[in-house]
């Protein structure tokens, strides 16, 4: 893989949450979404917003993303069988196992989508790096999001 910029990587839930506000609104097609399970590593491309620009504009790039160590994958209202099927992602989470207390360092990462998609990956710890694949280019339009 080769990158166009830095590396982000995550190997805790705070960690994450910058990766997850990197993607926020990124989009991917169903078929883009990859469990390895021989390779205990799930992958995805992206085309994300460059929220992070700080400019004027609205650009895209794409991205790829990966999870070390994950033993399992589900998905939840999201048609597995359509690969051409494009998702919006919403927000990325890890959960830890157990009461916190404990040295386990294993969880679950939810990949949360527009339209109630859920992808759960479980994982025996959080590893987890963002980069981007290639140069921006300008998007249709901004993300925007209803106030609550």
């Amino acid at each position: 893989m080769t990158t166009t910029g830095p590396i982000l990587a995550a190997q805790d839930a705070e960690d994450l949450e910058v990766i997850s506000a990197r993607l926020q609104d990124a989009v991917a097609k169903v078929g883009d979404l990859k469990y390895l399970p021989t390779k205990r590593r799930f992958v995805a491309v992206f085309n994300r917003f460059q929220w992070e620009n700080g400019k004027p504009g609205n650009l895209r790039i794409r991205s790829g993303l990966h999870f070390d160590g994950v033993l399992a994958v589900k998905s939840k209202n999201i048609k597995m069988g359509a690969p051409g099927a494009v998702l919006s992602l919403l927000a990325i989470r890890f959960t830890p196992v157990g009461d916190g207390a404990s040295e386990n360092p294993a969880g679950k990462v939810e990949l949360t989508f527009s339209g109630g998609g859920v992808m759960l990956l479980e994982v025996e710890c959080l590893e987890a790096a963002l980069a981007d694949l290639t140069g921006p280019w300008a998007a249709r339009g901004r993300p925007s999001h209803e106030e609550e």
